[in-house]
């Protein structure tokens, strides 16, 4: 049997996500999702809410990649074809992209990992309800 009804629409999914790609608490979205780069909080300094929940393992780590694949592969071809550069420079300018892009990706990602675990009370979030 599944549980529908408050317990799933007090915590609406798109706004949580939303809160959690912008690196803030999915409760609230004023406080400080993460400390640091990537480390998450226990809780939340404004609203409270318990985050030491989260198991985001290495999704956003596999979702950065397939993302940054996704993105940079079909720009190295592109670039290749269209303007045939030296294969060093297409090597360093592309390789700089990747990087910052996954840089860039990865605490965002983390982000938006938390909140949808918040958000459907996986792992522990919203066990004392």
């Amino acid at each position: 049997m599944t549980q529908t009804g408050p317990l799933e629409d007090d915590r609406p999914l798109r706004p949580a996500l939303l809160r959690g790609w912008r690196r803030r608490c999915p409760n609230c979205g004023s406080g400080p999702l993460l400390r640091g780069y990537l480390k998450v909080r226990e809780s939340c300094p404004v609203c409270g809410e318990a985050l030491h929940h989260q198991r985001a393992d290495d999704g956003p780590a596999y979702m950065t990649i397939l993302i940054v694949g996704h993105i940079v592969g079909p720009m190295v071809l592109w670039a290749f074809v269209k303007w045939r550069p030296d294969p060093l420079v297409l090597t360093a300018v592309f390789s700089v992209a990747t990087v910052a892009l996954s840089l860039w990706l990865l605490p965002r990602l983390k982000g938006a990992f938390v909140a949808l675990q918040w958000s459907r009370r996986m792992h522990g979030f919203g066990a004392g309800e």
